[in-house]
């Protein structure tokens, strides 16, 4: 498990199996869904530790970026949000086949979760 620093947010990184290609539908829809979820954590809960978590299995790719509740002087400065983030990351995972699951946790973060057909 890593742990990086980026932007003020602090993110604990886990991988599971082993790395290989993806049809560029996949992986660039991979990519997005966590870029979008950590956008969201800097928007909304700035200053909550992150968890990433991506698994490399046999027919599919699951991610899941999760936050825990933002520190206290950070919960009432939100950045403006477009509102479409989670709407859009649902159609792209729907649109090859996969699942998107999204809400808040019952710590008081929330959840972003996809699994996606590796082809």
């Amino acid at each position: 498990m890593g742990q990086s620093a980026a932007a003020g947010m602090v993110v604990d990184l886990s991988v599971e199996g082993e790395a290989r290609s993806y049809a560029r539908e996949v992986e660039s829809t991979a990519y997005r869904v966590v870029q979008e979820a950590l956008t969201n954590v800097h928007k909304h809960a700035a200053g909550a530790k992150t968890y990433v978590r991506l698994a490399h299995r046999v027919s599919e790719i699951a991610m899941q970026v999760e936050n825990e509740p933002p520190p206290e002087a950070a919960s009432s400065a939100r950045l403006p949000s477009g509102g479409n983030g989670l709407v859009g990351m649902r159609e792209r995972v729907s649109a090859l086949g996969g699942v998107f699951v999204s809400g808040p946790t019952e710590a008081g973060g929330f959840r972003v979760s996809a699994v996606i057909p590796a082809s």
